[in-house]
């Protein structure tokens, strides 16, 4: 039996964010910029590479490696062979999902009468 996994399924919550990086492929070093990024991967837009093509990841002096999953005109999606668990990049993923905005509770809504209007008119 082979273990099928949906192309929805993911290992890693992906989280918004904004990056300025450069990518170094075989024969060109490109300016992007990281949209989406997990522990596994990411999104960079404004660098295209072909697909299953290596390249390297360079952000804060340091160096990441990636492998490109899928490609478009202007954007791409690369693969870590490495699980981020250190390093800049993990350092700014941390960052951005502490800063997420999460909802706030609902504030007051047990004390209220269910009536409509401020003068409960019903």
């Amino acid at each position: 039996m082979t273990n099928f996994r949906s192309p929805t399924a993911r290992g890693h919550k992906r989280t918004p964010i904004s990056i300025e990086i450069m990518v170094n492929g075989v024969l060109n070093f490109v300016g992007g910029r990281i949209c989406d990024l997990s522990e596994g991967g990411a999104r960079i837009d404004g660098a295209s590479m072909p697909a299953r093509s290596r390249c390297e990841i360079h952000y804060a002096g340091e160096v990441t490696y990636a492998v490109v999953m899928w490609s478009e005109y202007d954007r791409m999606g690369v693969r870590f062979p490495y699980e981020l668990t250190h390093g800049a990049l993990y350092k700014a993923l941390e960052a951005a999902r502490r800063s997420v905005a999460t909802d706030p509770p609902p504030v007051f809504l047990t004390s209220r009468a269910p009536v409509f209007g401020r003068r409960g008119l019903n």
